[in-house]
C-alpha cells in the first residue's frame, strides 16, 4: 500500500460507507436458472482476504459442474469479474465441489494494481455450469470481507530483574492489507493489557498505539517469574474486521541474580522432639563474593518449613523440630526470592521412628550357654520395614550394664535370637539407635543356676593289672547359699581318657550320697587318665567344669 493511499484510508472508507447508506439494501435473491445446479455459500479466506471460495455441485445424472465465475460488486456496480474459480482436487470428496479463486487473480485494491475501489464489504455473485448445460446464477452467495486483518507483529514484557523487578508491556499492532499482504500499522487504537490471575482491583490498562502501531504501558510491578501478562485487540469496522491477542510471561525474559549458597545441619540424624539446626551463607560471585543480606531462604526439614532471612554477613540460621514420620527425612535449602536463584543445597537426616523390644523367651542351659530371643519393631507402625538393626546383650554388674560378647546372633523378620556363654546372672537387651529406628531396652530379667564341682579326686590302685579294676572317689559339690556344699543324691558319671588320645570315653555312672561323696569303678585295659562329673544336670545346677581334672592311672 502507498504512504498516501494510507494517509487516505480513513477517507476512502468514509466515502464508502456514505455510498453504501444511500443505495438501496439488497435483499438475499432467489437464485435464477436450473434448478439441478447448488451454489452455497461464498467464504472469504481470513489469512488472504483477497480470494474467496465456494461450493457447486449438480444433481444432473452423470454431469459434473464443469465452469464456475463469480462478479464482486458494490450496490449495483461491479468492481471485479472473475471468469474462472478453480475446483478442488478430485481425489479428495470434500474438495471436489470446492471452487476458489486462483491465486493470480487474488483480489486487490486499485492502488496495488487490482480493481477493489476502496476497503469494505462487497456482495459476492456466483454463476455455475454443469456438464450438460445447466446453469445457475446465485446472487449475494456470501460478502467479501475485504477489510484489514489485525496483528500483534509484537509484545513483550521487558526485562524484569532483580534489581528492577517491574514488567513494561510494549508491542506493536499492525494490520495486513488483503490482496497485497502488506504490513500497515494501526494507529490511534487502543490494545488492553491485563495480568493473568490478577487481584480483583487490579484493572486491565488501556494501551494507545502511536503513527506507527507501537504502544507502552505504565511497569507493573511482579512477584516473580510466574507472572503473566495478555495483550488483546479486537475491532469491526469499515476498515479492520477481527481480533487477536498474545500472552507473555515474566519467566520468558527475566533476569534473576545468580547467588552462591553454602548449607549444613547440625547432625545427620536426630531422635523425635530434637531440635535440628541448619545453617549456611549466601553471597554474590558477580561483585567479588560480597555478603547477600537481608534475602529471604526457605529451609524444609520433612514436613517442617522455615522461612528466614540473612543477617548482614548474608548469613542464615534456621531451627526446626525433628517428629518422627517415615524414620528417613532430608533437609533443603531453596531462595525464597524467584528473583534470587542459586542450586538446591539438601542433605541426609535420619529421623528414627521409635522403637520397641519386646522379650520372648530367656534360658540359661546346663552347659553355660544363655538364649535369649527378642521381637523388635516400630512402635507406632509395626509393619514398617527396615535393614538388619544391631542389638546387644547386657549384663548387670557392679551397679551397671556391661556388654556380653555374642557366640551367635540369629535373625527372623523382627525376631532377634542371642546366645552367649554364662553363669548367670540379671540381663538385658538393648538395641542401638539406627536411622530407622530409635534406641530401645527390653525388660531386665534373671537367670540363675547353681555351679558344681568334684574334690578330692583319687583313682586307684596305682599301679593297677590290666584288666583289672580301678575305683574312683571323690565329693560332689555345688555353690549354695554362698558356700560350697555337699550335693548330694545327684547323677554322676565316670570317663576316661587314655594316654595319647583326647575323647573322654564314659565307663560307669550312678549318684552321690547324701554328704555328696562318689565312689565309681570300671575295669582298666590301658594307662589314663580318670575323672568324675555331674553331668545329666537337672533344670537348678550346671554341669560340673569339663576342666575339673583327674586322676592318671598305669597300667601293667
Amino acid at each position: 500500500m502507498r504512504a498516501d493511499l494510507r494517509l487516505s484510508l480513513t477517507a476512502a472508507v468514509a466515502a464508502v460507507a456514505l455510498a453504501a447508506s444511500t443505495a438501496p439494501a439488497l435483499a438475499e435473491e432467489t437464485p435464477a436458472g436450473s434448478p439441478l445446479v447448488g451454489i452455497g455459500r461464498a467464504v472469504t479466506d481470513d489469512t488472504q482476504r483477497g480470494v474467496f471460495e465456494v461450493t457447486a455441485w449438480t444433481d444432473a445424472p452423470q454431469a459434473k459442474v464443469t465452469a464456475v465465475s463469480a462478479k464482486i460488486r458494490q450496490g449495483d456496480t461491479v468492481v471485479a469479474a472473475v471468469p474462472t474459480l478453480v475446483p478442488g482436487d478430485s481425489w479428495d470428496p470434500r474438495l471436489a465441489s470446492t471452487f476458489r479463486l486462483p491465486a493470480e487473480a487474488t483480489l486487490k485494491l486499485v492502488e496495488d494494481g487490482g480493481t477493489i475501489p476502496s476497503l469494505g464489504t462487497y456482495a459476492i455473485d456466483v454463476t455455475a455450469t454443469d456438464s450438460l448445460g445447466n446453469t445457475l446464477t446465485r446472487a449475494d452467495a456470501g460478502r467479501l470481507d475485504f477489510r484489514l486483518r489485525p496483528e500483534l507483529l509484537s509484545f513483550g514484557v521487558g526485562v524484569p530483574a532483580w534489581d528492577d523487578r517491574n514488567a513494561r508491556p510494549q508491542g506493536n499492532l499492525s494490520a495486513v492489507q488483503p490482496g497485497s499482504g502488506d504490513i500497515v500499522p494501526l494507529p490511534d487504537r487502543t490494545v488492553t493489557v491485563r495480568r493473568e490471575g490478577a487481584a480483583a482491583d487490579e484493572a486491565p490498562r488501556a494501551l494507545a498505539t502511536s503513527a506507527a502501531g507501537d504502544f507502552t504501558g505504565e511497569p507493573y510491578a511482579v512477584a516473580g517469574p510466574g507472572d503473566t501478562f495478555t495483550a488483546s485487540f479486537a475491532e469491526d469496522s469499515a476498515e479492520v474486521h477481527g481480533s487477536v491477542s498474545a500472552s507473555r510471561s515474566v519467566a520468558e525474559t527475566y533476569k534473576p541474580l545468580r547467588a552462591s549458597a553454602t548449607a549444613a545441619a547440625d547432625r545427620k540424624r536426630a531422635l523425635s522432639g530434637e531440635t535440628v539446626t541448619i545453617g549456611g551463607r549466601l553471597t554474590d560471585p558477580a561483585a567479588a563474593g560480597a555478603p547477600l543480606a537481608d534475602q529471604p531462604v526457605r529451609v524444609a526439614f520433612g514436613p517442617q518449613v522455615a522461612n528466614v532471612r540473612t543477617d548482614a554477613d548474608g548469613r542464615f540460621t534456621a531451627k526446626l523440630p525433628a517428629f518422627a514420620g517415615s524414620g528417613q527425612y532430608e533437609w533443603e535449602v531453596t531462595s525464597g526470592d524467584p528473583f534470587l536463584v542459586f542450586d538446591r543445597l539438601s542433605g541426609p537426616l535420619a529421623v528414627p521412628l521409635e522403637s520397641r523390644l519386646d522379650l520372648r523367651s530367656a534360658s540359661l542351659s546346663a552347659d553355660g550357654t544363655l538364649t535369649v530371643s527378642v521381637n523388635l519393631r516400630a512402635l507406632y507402625m509395626p509393619d514398617a520395614s527396615m535393614s538388619q538393626q544391631d542389638v546387644q546383650l547386657e549384663q548387670s554388674v557392679d551397679g551397671g550394664w556391661k556388654r556380653v560378647p555374642l557366640r551367635e546372633t540369629a535373625l527372623s523378620w523382627e525376631d532377634i535370637t542371642l546366645r552367649a556363654g554364662s553363669r548367670g546372672g540379671w540381663f538385658r537387651v538393648r538395641h542401638l539407635t539406627s536411622d530407622e529406628l530409635a534406641g530401645a531396652t527390653s525388660p531386665s530379667f534373671r537367670l540363675v543356676r547353681f555351679d558344681t564341682r568334684v574334690v578330692s579326686l583319687n583313682a586307684g590302685p596305682e599301679p593297677v593289672s590290666k584288666g583289672g579294676y580301678v575305683t574312683v572317689t571323690g565329693s560332689l559339690q555345688h555353690f549354695w547359699n554362698g558356700t560350697w556344699q555337699g550335693y548330694g543324691n545327684a547323677p554322676v558319671v565316670l570317663q576316661f581318657q587314655a594316654r595319647g588320645t583326647t575323647t573322654w570315653k564314659q565307663m560307669a555312672s550312678g549318684r552321690s550320697s547324701a554328704s555328696g561323696a562318689v565312689s565309681l569303678k570300671a575295669k582298666a585295659s590301658a594307662d589314663g587318665t580318670w575323672r568324675i562329673r555331674h553331668y545329666a544336670a537337672d533344670s537348678r545346677h550346671f554341669h560340673s567344669p569339663a576342666s575339673a581334672g583327674g586322676d592318671y592311672v598305669d597300667v601293667r
